[in-house]
C-alpha cells in the first residue's frame, strides 16, 4: 500500500509539474501579473517530486509520510486545476468589459496566493518532521551501511547453507528457552520483509511452557515516530493481564506511576518481550535502554523488515539461523549474539558486522509441489537438466528461464542446482540472488565467499574460510575481487546461477566483469522479462518460458493442497463453481494456487466458505497472514515496473474485472490523464503504445474484489458498475462531484450521471452506455475541462449539440458506432482534437433496401416515396403512443431526432461508411486521427482534409470515379500518414479510383481496402514500410500477381483476406517457399468464395505463428501445415465436418511445432 501510495502521488505530481512548466502556464501566468507566484508553486512542485522519488527508492513507509503523501497529491491537484481553470477563463480584454476583466483577475491572484501559501505549507511540513532525509547522509553512510547489510546477508546464506546439510533446526520455542541467566535478544528477518511473521511467533508466545517460564509478557508495535510514553503503557498493560491484575482498576495511573511501575515488572520478573516492526537501529538504541539486565533470564524479540536492524540489535559479533521456511520465497531467519548459543548442538559460523558479502537464496520445496501435474515440475526439471549437461558447446553457455513472478523459477531452478547430476558434474557451482540496488562488489563478494568456502572445505587452501576468508574479502576493491575470482575458477568447470535478474544493464556490467570460462561451464540467468532473457542469451534453444498452469493442472494441484489428496471435485457439485471462480483469480499462478489451497485446507470444506473467500479475496489478502505470499508476490512484480508503468498499471482498476478493455481506449486516457506525454520527436500516442506492450511483458494480474460503485484515489476517479441501483441522493453523497476528475459509466445511464458540480471533470467515458440519449448531453458543454469523451457504441445518439464547441480543451472525441450522420458546425471550435473517430454503425441506404437484417423489403416498399409516407406515418404513431418498456427516458427532442434521421436517411440514399463533416475542419491542425469521414458529397471536403498535415490515421469512405484524383492527391500531402482505410459499397465501387496516386504516403503501415477494387493498385509494391494488409470485398481478378506482389512487400507481418476478396469460382491459393512472405506472423483466410484449396510449399512463411480460416468442409482445402516451421496455432472458425478436423489434426501433428487447433 506504501508503494502504491508513493506512486499515486507522485503521478499526480507529474502532471501538475508537467502544466506549471508549459508554455500555457507560464504565458497565463505573465498576463495574470502572478509569475512569481506561479514560478514559486512550479518550484515547490519539483522538489517534493524529487523528495517521493527518494522516498521510493529508499523504501520509506510510514504512517506520517503516507499523510504528507496525501496532502502532496491533492495540493498537486488543486494546483494544476487552478492553473487550468485560469487559463480556460482568461479571455481577451475589451473596453466594455474591462469591469469583470479586473474583477476576474483579483480573484484570480487571490487564489494564486492562498495556493501558494498551501504549497509552501505542505513542503515546511516535511522539513518540520524531517520525514524524508536529503541525499547527503546517505551518500556519506552508503558504504558503512552496504558493509553491514552485506554482512548480515552473508550469515544468512551460511544459515541457509548448514540448514541443508543439517535438518536439526531449532525453532523459536526452544531458542527462547535456552539456559542463561542474562537478557538476551533475538532479532527476527525474513527474506520478503517482516510480514507473514505474525502466525509464526505467535504459536511460540502462547507457547505454555514459555507462559509458565515469563510471568510477565506483552507483545508491542513499534509506531512511527516512536512515542516512549505510550510505548511504555502499552507494555504496562500487557504485563497487568498477564499477571493477572485488573486492568480496569489500574487505568487511571499518572504517567509518572506507569514509569515506576514498569521498572517494578522488568526488575523483579523474568519478562518477554517482543517489538514487532522495529525498522531503524536509532529506534532500538532508544528502546533497549528502557530493559535492564535483572539476570532473570529475560528475553527481547525483536521483529524487523531490515536485515542491517536484525544484525545490530545482537551486537557486533552475531549468529544467524534458518528457522522456518513460510513460503516459496519467504524464510525466516533469527540473529543471535555469539555467547548465547554456547550450548547449541550446530556449529554455526559467525560474522563481524565490518564485512561486507551479499548472498541470499531461499531453501527450496519439492517442484512438483509448486505444479499441478507431479510429472509437470520433474519434466521441466529434466528439460533443463539435460541441456545443461548435453556435448560440449563453443562458448559457454548461457541459459535463461523467465516468467512472472511466483510462477516458480527459483525453485525450478534450485531444484535443478541441488540435483546429484550437476553435483557430480561441476568442480565449482555458485547460486547468487541479485540484489536490489544492484552492487557490483557486493555480488563478487558474494561469489568469491562461496567459491572460497567450498575450497576450504575440500582443501588447505592459502585463504581460510572461517578464520579469514570474509575479512579479507571484506576489505578488496573490485579489481582485486575480479583477480580473485579469475584465480578461483580458473581452468574449472562450474556452474553459476544468478537469480532475479532485473536489468540488461546489469548484466552488462557482470559480463565485463567476469574471467573467461572453461568451455564446459553452464551459468543460469532467472528473470521476469522475456527481453532480458533474450539479451543474456543469443540462442533462442536456450531461453526457457515457465507458463502458468492450465486449468485442468490448476485445479488438481488445487484440490491436492486443500484435500490432502487427489479426490475427483466434480463429486462435489456444491464446491466445483466456487473452485472455478477462485481459480480464475489465481489466473494459473502456482504459488497462489499454492498458498490459497493451504489456507482453505484448514477450512470447513463448504461451499458457504469458499464463497466468503471469493467475495472478500481483497480484504482476505491485506489481513489473512497465510494468504500474504500472494501479496508479497504482487508487491514485488508492482514493485518491479518503473516509475511511468505504476501509474498505467493502477488506472486498470478502474475497469471491473474480467471487463475487456480495447488498447486505444486505454491509451487514450492515459494521454489525457498525462502519463504519457510527447517526448522529443515522438508523440504522446506513441509513448502510451510503448508503456501498453510493456505492460503486457510481465504479465501483470490483479486480485480485485468486485464492487458495485468504485471510487478510486481521493475519490478523483469515478466508476459507475452495471450492478449499481442507488438512487441521485446516494450518488452526490458517496462522491464530492467537484473533485471528480473521471467518470466511466458501464452498464445502464442515469439522468443525474452528469451535474453542474462537476466542472474539473476531464475524462466522460460512456463507451456502450445502455438508454444514453441526446437530451443526456445538454450539459456536456459545461463541462470545460473535459479532454476525452467517449459515446462509442451508444445506440440512442442520434445528434451532437451544439454546445460541444465550448469544450475547448478536448483532445478525444469517439463517437464511433452511434447513429451520428453528421458533426454539429461548432466543432471547428475544437482546435486541440487530436482523435476524432466516428464511423456510423448503420448500414446503407441499399442495404436497407435489400434486407440488411432479413428478408429484402417487398417491391413497393422500395420506392422512396412510399417509404417516406411509411416513416412519417410511423413516426406519428410512435411520437403519440407510450413509450415502450426501457425506452420511458425517451422525451420527444430524441423521438423528432430519430425520425429526422430517418428521414434524411432515405431521402438522401446516404452511404453511412463515414460522417459528414462541416466546413472549416482544417482548422483543426492537432488532428492526428480522423476515421471515418464520408466524402462522397464533394472535393471540399478533400481539400480541407489536406490541409491536415498531422494526419497519421484516416478512413474514408464514399470514394468513387468523380473524387478519386483528389482523393489521391490529398494522399500524397498528408506525409505522416500512418494508417488508411478506404471503403466504398456497390459497383463500380474503388475500381480504377486509387490507380492516379503515383507516390503513396511513404510511413504507411496499416492499410484496409473495402469494395470493388478489381485490380491491385500499382503504387502498393512501393509501400516497403507496409505491416498490415487487410482485403474485403475487393473481387481482384489476378490471384496468382496480387499474392506475388504481396509476397514481396518486406514488412507485411499481417495479412487478412476476408470475404470476396477475389473474384472466381475455382481458386487455388498456394504459397510456396521463394522468399515471399518473409515476415508474415499472422495469416487469415475468411469467407472467399469460390476458395477450392489453400496449400503451403516447403520453406514457405518462415515466421508465420497464426493462421485464421473460415471456409468450406473439404478435407483437401487445407494442406502442407507441416511445412509452416513457426507455426504455432491454426483457429478455425465456423462449423466442419469431423473428417476435416482430423485431416487437420494430422497435418498439425507432422509439424515440429506441436501447433494448437482452437475453434470459435
Amino acid at each position: 500500500m506504501e508503494a502504491t501510495a508513493l506512486s499515486l502521488g507522485k503521478s499526480v505530481l507529474d502532471g501538475a509539474l508537467s502544466y506549471a512548466k508549459s508554455a500555457i502556464s507560464e504565458e497565463v501566468a505573465l498576463q495574470l501579473g502572478v509569475q512569481r507566484d506561479h514560478a514559486f508553486i512550479r518550484d515547490e512542485l519539483e522538489m517534493m517530486q524529487s523528495f517521493l522519488m527518494v522516498a521510493h527508492d529508499e523504501h520509506v513507509a510510514h504512517k506520517v509520510l503516507m499523510t504528507w503523501v496525501k496532502q502532496v497529491r491533492d495540493v498537486a491537484y488543486d494546483a494544476e486545476d487552478c492553473l487550468q481553470e485560469f487559463s480556460i477563463h482568461l479571455k481577451k480584454p475589451s473596453w466594455w468589459r474591462l469591469p469583470c476583466t479586473l474583477q476576474e483577475r483579483r480573484r484570480i491572484a487571490k487564489q494564486m496566493k492562498e495556493l501558494r501559501a498551501r504549497v509552501e505549507d505542505v513542503s515546511q511540513r516535511n522539513l518540520r518532521y524531517q520525514l524524508i532525509k536529503s541525499a547527503g547522509p546517505k551518500l556519506a553512510s552508503a558504504a558503512e551501511l552496504s558493509s553491514v547489510t552485506a554482512a548480515a546477508m552473508f550469515g544468512v546464506d551460511e544459515a541457509r547453507r548448514a540448514a541443508k546439510h543439517d535438518k536439526s533446526n531449532e525453532d523459536l520455542v526452544s531458542l527462547i528457552n535456552k539456559e542463561g541467566e542474562g537478557l538476551r535478544v533475538v532479532a527476527l528477518w525474513g527474506t520478503s520483509g517482516d510480514v507473514g511473521q505474525t502466525s509464526f511467533i505467535n504459536a511460540a508466545y502462547e507457547n505454555p511452557d514459555i507462559k509458565r517460564k515469563f510471568p510477565c509478557r506483552a507483545w508491542v508495535r513499534v509506531l512511527h515516530p516512536f512515542n516512549p510514553n505510550d510505548f511504555i503503557q502499552s507494555l504496562v498493560k500487557q504485563f497487568r493481564s498477564t499477571v493477572g491484575i485488573d486492568i480496569l482498576l489500574e487505568i487511571e495511573k499518572t504517567g509518572k506511576e506507569l514509569s515506576l511501575e514498569f521498572t517494578k515488572y522488568v526488575n523483579e520478573n523474568s519478562y518477554l518481550v517482543v517489538l514487532n516492526d522495529m525498522t531503524t537501529f536509532e529506534e532500538w538504541k532508544g528502546i533497549k535502554a528502557c530493559f535492564p539486565d535483572n539476570k532473570k533470564g529475560s528475553r527481547i524479540i525483536v521483529c524487523t523488515p531490515q536485515v542491517e536492524v536484525a544484525s545490530l540489535c545482537t551486537g557486533q559479533e552475531s549468529q544467524v539461523l534458518e528457522l522456518k521456511q513460510l513460503s516459496t520465497d519467504q524464510t525466516i531467519y533469527a540473529f543471535y549474539e555469539k555467547d548465547s548459543w554456547d550450548r547449541m548442538k550446530l556449529p554455526m559460523p559467525t560474522y563481524r558486522s565490518n564485512v561486507a558479502t551479499p548472498s541470499t537464496s531461499n531453501s527450496v520445496a519439492p517442484t512438483n509441489e509448486i505444479h499441478g501435474n507431479q510429472s509437470k515440475g520433474s519434466d521441466e526439471k529434466n528439460v533443463v537438466t539435460k541441456s545443461l549437461t548435453r556435448a560440449k558447446t563453443i562458448g559457454n553457455a548461457f541459459y535463461e528461464l523467465w516468467g512472472m513472478g511466483g510462477i516458480g523459477k527459483t525453485i525450478l531452478v534450485k531444484d535443478v542446482y541441488q540435483g546429484q547430476d550437476l553435483i557430480n558434474m561441476f568442480e565449482k557451482r555458485v547460486f547468487v540472488t541479485v540484489m536490489r540496488p544492484f552492487i557490483l562488489k557486493d555480488l563478487l563478494k558474494s561469489i568469491v565467499m562461496q567459491l572460497a568456502g567450498e575450497n576450504s572445505s575440500k582443501k588447505k587452501e592459502a585463504i581460510d574460510f572461517v578464520g579469514g576468508t570474509r575479512n579479507k574479502v571484506a576489505t578488496l576493491e573490485a579489481e582485486k575481487l575480479i583477480e580473485e575470482l579469475a584465480r578461483l575458477l580458473e581452468g574449472k568447470k562450474c556452474l553459476i546461477v544468478f537469480d532475479d535478474l532485473s536489468c540488461t544493464a546489469e548484466w552488462d556490467i557482470v559480463v565485463q566483469s567476469f574471467p573467461k570460462l572453461d568451455n564446459t561451464s553452464r551459468i543460469i540467468i532467472t528473470t521476469r522479462e522475456e527481453s532480458i532473457a533474450k539479451h543474456c542469451s543469443k540462442k533462442q534453444e536456450n531461453i526457457y518460458r515457465l507458463k502458468v498452469l492450465d486449468h485442468s493442472d490448476a485445479l488438481d494441484l488445487f484440490t491436492r493442497k486443500v484435500f490432502k489428496e487427489e479426490i475427483n471435485l466434480e463429486k462435489h457439485p456444491e464446491l466445483i463453481e466456487e473452485a472455478k471462480f477462485i481459480l480464475k483469480k489465481c489466473n494459473g499462478l502456482p504459488l497462489a494456487i499454492v498458498t490459497i489451497g493451504g489456507f482453505l485446507a484448514n477450512q470447513p470444506k463448504t461451499a458457504i466458505e469458499w464463497r466468503k473467500l471469493n467475495e472478500h479475496i481483497g480484504a482476505e489478502l491485506e489481513m489473512n497472514p497465510k494468504l500474504e505470499a500472494i501479496r508479497i508476490i504482487l508487491g514485488k512484480s508492482y514493485d518491479g515496473l518503473p516509475y511511468h508503468l505504476k501509474s498505467c498499471f493502477l488506472y486498470l482498476s478502474i475497469f471491473p474485472e474480467d471487463h475487456k478493455v480495447s488498447r486505444r481506449r486505454l491509451m487514450r486516457r492515459w494521454t489525457v490523464e498525462g502519463y504519457s506525454r510527447e517526448i522529443r520527436e515522438k508523440s504522446a500516442e506513441e509513448i502510451a503504445d510503448g508503456y501498453f506492450m510493456e505492460l503486457l511483458g510481465p504479465c501483470l494480474d490483479r486480485l480485485e474484489e468486485g464492487c458495485s460503485l468504485n471510487t478510486h484515489g481521493a475519490v478523483r476517479h469515478l466508476t459507475i458498475n452495471n450492478n449499481w441501483e442507488g438512487d441521485k441522493g446516494e450518488f452526490e453523497s458517496t462522491v464530492d462531484l467537484s473533485r471528480i476528475r473521471s467518470l466511466t459509466v458501464f452498464g445502464k445511464w442515469r439522468s443525474f450521471f452528469i451535474s453542474d458540480k462537476m466542472s474539473l471533470l476531464r475524462v466522460l467515458d460512456l463507451e456502450n452506455t445502455e438508454y444514453l440519449f441526446d437530451h443526456h448531453l445538454e450539459q456536456i458543454g459545461k463541462l470545460l475541462h473535459l479532454k476525452y469523451l467517449s459515446l462509442r457504441g451508444c445506440q440512442g445518439i442520434f445528434h451532437l449539440p451544439d454546445s460541444l464547441g465550448n469544450l475547448k480543451q478536448l483532445q478525444t472525441l469517439d463517437i464511433k458506432s452511434t447513429k451520428v450522420m453528421k458533426l454539429p458546425n461548432t466543432i471547428i471550435n475544437l482546435r486541440k482534437l487530436q482523435f476524432l473517430h466516428a464511423q456510423h454503425s448503420g448500414f446503407s441506404y441499399e442495404e436497407f433496401a435489400s434486407g440488411f437484417y432479413k428478408d429484402p423489403l417487398p417491391e413497393e416498399f422500395r420506392n422512396r416515396a412510399c417509404l417516406l409516407t411509411a416513416i412519417s406515418v410511423f413516426s406519428c404513431v410512435m411520437c403519440c403512443a407510450p413509450r415502450p418498456k426501457g425506452l420511458e427516458a425517451l422525451n420527444r427532442r430524441d423521438m423528432n431526432g430519430f425520425w429526422c434521421y430517418m428521414f434524411s436517411f432515405v431521402l438522401r440514399e446516404l452511404n453511412l461508411n463515414g460522417v459528414e463533416l462541416p466546413r472549416g475542419i482544417r482548422k483543426l491542425r492537432a488532428l492526428q486521427t480522423l476515421s471515418a469521414v464520408n466524402v462522397a458529397r464533394g472535393k471540399g471536403i478533400l481539400k480541407e482534409i489536406k490541409r491536415l498535415t498531422k494526419l497519421r490515421k484516416l478512413a474514408v469512405g464514399g470514394v468513387n470515379k468523380k473524387n478519386s484524383q483528389e482523393f489521391c492527391a490529398t494522399l500524397a500531402d498528408l506525409c505522416h500518414l500512418e494508417s488508411l482505410s478506404v471503403h466504398s459499397t456497390g459497383e463500380p465501387g474503388l475500381s480504377g479510383c486509387l490507380d492516379e496516386m503515383s507516390s503513396p504516403p511513404k510511413m504507411l503501415q496499416s492499410l484496409k481496402l473495402h469494395g470493388n477494387l478489381v485490380k491491385l493498385p500499382k503504387w502498393v509494391k512501393l509501400l516497403h514500410n507496409l505491416a498490415k494488409l487487410k482485403l474485403e470485398k475487393t473481387k481482384l481478378s489476378e490471384l496468382d500477381a496480387t499474392i506475388g506482389i504481396l509476397g514481396k512487400l518486406p514488412n507485411l507481418s499481417i495479412l487478412r483476406l476476408l470475404g470476396n476478396s477475389f473474384a472466381g469460382d475455382d481458386l487455388h491459393l498456394t504459397f510456396h517457399g521463394d522468399e515471399l512472405f518473409q515476415s508474415l506472423t499472422v495469416l487469415q483466410l475468411n469467407g472467399i468464395d469460390g476458395l477450392v484449396s489453400v496449400e503451403f510449399k516447403e520453406g514457405a512463411m518462415p515466421m508465420l505463428e497464426v493462421l485464421l480460416f473460415r471456409e468450406g468442409n473439404t478435407s483437401t482445402l487445407l494442406s502442407g501445415l507441416s511445412s509452416l516451421s513457426s507455426l504455432r496455432e491454426l483457429l478455425l472458425e465456423g462449423t466442419y465436418w469431423t473428417s476435416v478436423l482430423d485431416h487437420l489434426r494430422a497435418e498439425l501433428a507432422r509439424n515440429p511445432n506441436k501447433p494448437v487447433l482452437k475453434r470459435r
